[in-house]
């Protein structure tokens, strides 16, 4: 029984830690203007967070290409609707960003 709710409890605050990390990186994502164009499960200028996500699963440059579009912008990978470049991340919230986008399932 012991046993049943450490187990319980473990699986219960992995997922509070990954429900209050997602939390973390969304408002990351709302301060740094990424949700005027994107967003999690849907597209709206830009692809969805999940699309983003599939189309480079196992691209283990993924995340140097992806921090480097969101500095610089570009156009062409998803249409031809521009993406600007953002300056108002620092680099290690882009990375932290880059990460999350990356791991959406």
């Amino acid at each position: 029984m012991n046993k049943t709710l450490v187990i319980a409890a473990a699986l219960a605050a992995a997922t509070l830690g990954s429900a209050a990390q997602a939390a973390d990186e969304s408002a990351l994502a709302q301060k740094s203007g990424c949700l005027a164009c994107h967003a999690v499960d849907k597209k709206v200028v830009g692809p969805s967070y999940k699309e983003v996500a599939a189309k480079y699963k196992g691209d283990k440059a993924a995340a140097a290409k992806l921090e480097k579009k969101v500095k610089e912008g570009g156009v062409g990978v998803w249409g031809q609707i521009p993406m600007p470049p953002n300056t108002i991340p620092s680099d290690a919230d882009i990375k932290q960003l880059v990460a999350w986008i990356l791991s959406v399932k």
